[in-house]
């Protein structure tokens, strides 16, 4: 009998703590696009026209990624947040016409490279194309351009043309990614 009464001392205790510790939020959020092209979003869908677009838990797990992979490579955060907008939005089951895949994008010849088997798991991506931006960053000592040119059309196009390769795709991906590394340099707010 006093074994039931400590058990219980124990667990009502236990449960009040569940109850009033604070608790992140696991919402998720809507987008639609509607004819004009205009985007919508909410946390509560009214129609059926929107998808979901982006789980809080799922925000929270990527940051924590994020910031793991940023470390381990000597990376900013911001320059991987940036590569992963202009790759895939952080959608991590986008695949290219071209057949990149997953939220950094990699091609399957360069996931092997760098020890990713499962290209749509975002941690596996994540890590994958950290490594990889960091091998093209050395690669190029430490040009930015140049790592994020090879990072797109491949260091052997980065080499044969001696900077930035004269595509378009490629001047444009760039300029794009730049333009994210500075947005996350100071905007310090999640994905």
């Amino acid at each position: 009998m006093f074994l039931k009464n400590e058990k219980i001392l124990i667990i009502i205790p236990l449960l009040l703590l569940a109850l009033v510790a604070p608790q992140r939020a696991t919402g998720a959020i809507y987008r639609y696009v509607d004819e004009a092209g205009r985007m919508h979003f909410t946390n509560v869908p009214t129609t059926t026209n929107y998808r979901l677009y982006r789980n809080e838990g799922e925000t929270y797990r990527l940051e924590a990624l994020i910031t793991h992979f940023a470390e381990k490579f000597k990376l900013e955060a911001a320059l991987i947040k940036a590569v992963i907008k202009v790759e895939s939005d952080f959608n991590p089951r986008v695949v290219s016409s071209k057949g990149a895949q997953g939220l950094m994008q990699l091609m399957p010849e360069t996931a092997d490279e760098v020890g990713v088997r499962n290209p749509f798991d975002p941690s596996e991506s994540i890590y994958g194309g950290s490594r990889y931006l960091r091998l093209m960053l050395d690669s190029f000592n430490r040009n930015l351009d140049y790592a994020l040119a090879a990072y797109n059309a491949g260091p052997a196009m980065v080499r044969k043309y001696g900077g930035i390769p004269p595509y378009e795709e490629t001047q444009n991906y760039v300029r794009r990614v730049k333009y994210y590394f500075d947005y996350y340099r100071h905007v310090k707010d999640s994905l």
